[in-house]
């Protein structure tokens, strides 16, 4: 009995092992990403070019999903809150407000990360991994050239430039489809739901929703050229470095998310 319990621990202690070990090296895999990148930043006539290109794709590609998801979300909560709060009983200008508080603080930029991490993360992943299996970075390397300038730096500045800019629109339409949902369906008129959305918005609002986007954005296409140039086992190898950079970039959203919460709350 003793026995077991006693090979048990030793197994639950290399498990935490591996998992510190695994923690550790992504770390220094990071660290030194972060660092080849910030070196290439002295080549702008290589990766700007290259960069307008993934701005394109990363951008402008992903405008319709971008806006009919941040569409759907305001309308969602717009409805929602209309049952909560039974205008009528409330002031008519809660909706606008809840629906304005909503999409430009929590909706806008974490609905968009999220849209972006299946269509644009798992794409880097893939397209990065795939390379990287097929010997076409090992290749690059080979004729003098930095694959981090060439292939990661360009993606990771179109996602600081895009999803900003994608976040804005995202912002936009929400509170758009908010205010048609709200007209259309609660007794409260355009006026009124102005009335709750200028109640509410302040300048830094709008700024931490661009704020958002902007580390949403690097975080989302660093995670996922990462664990790109990190692939290794052939098909099965870029099938996982696809998964892994999906769900990475979805958990680092979704904390970076809670901490920068918490700077709305100092600045309101």
């Amino acid at each position: 009995m003793f026995g077991v319990a006693a090979r048990s621990a030793l197994s639950l202690d290399v498990g935490l092992g591996r998992y510190v070990l695994t923690l550790i090296r992504n770390a220094a895999a990071a660290g030194s990403l972060a660092r080849s990148c910030i070196k290439a930043l002295r080549y702008p006539r290589v990766y700007l070019p290259l960069t307008f290109t993934q701005v394109w794709d990363i951008g402008v590609s992903s405008i319709p999903l971008v806006l009919l998801v941040a569409m759907i979300s305001g309308a969602v909560t717009s409805e929602q809150s209309g049952y909560q709060y039974n205008v009528g009983t409330m002031p008519a200008s809660i909706t606008g407000m809840v629906v304005t508080a909503s999409v430009l603080t929590e909706l806008g930029p974490v609905v968009t990360a999220l849209v972006l991490v299946g269509r644009v993360g798992a794409r880097i992943g893939s397209e990065l991994a795939t390379m990287v299996v097929s010997e076409q970075v090992y290749a690059v390397r080979s004729t003098g050239r930095d694959p981090v300038l060439y292939l990661a730096l360009p993606r990771i500045l179109a996602g600081a430039l895009a999803v900003p800019a994608l976040v804005m629109i995202a912002d936009a339409g929400g509170m758009l489809a908010g205010l048609g949902l709200a007209v259309a369906r609660q007794p409260i008129t355009v006026a009124d739901f102005l009335e709750g959305a200028r109640s509410y918005f302040y300048p830094f609002v709008l700024w931490f929703s661009l704020i958002k986007g902007l580390l949403f954005g690097v975080c989302i296409t660093f995670t996922a050229c990462l664990v790109g140039l990190r692939a290794e086992g052939g098909a099965a190898g870029v099938g996982r470095a696809t998964t892994s950079s999906v769900v990475a970039s979805t958990v680092i959203v979704m904390v970076g998310d809670l901490v920068l919460v918490r700077l709305l709350g100092v600045f309101k």
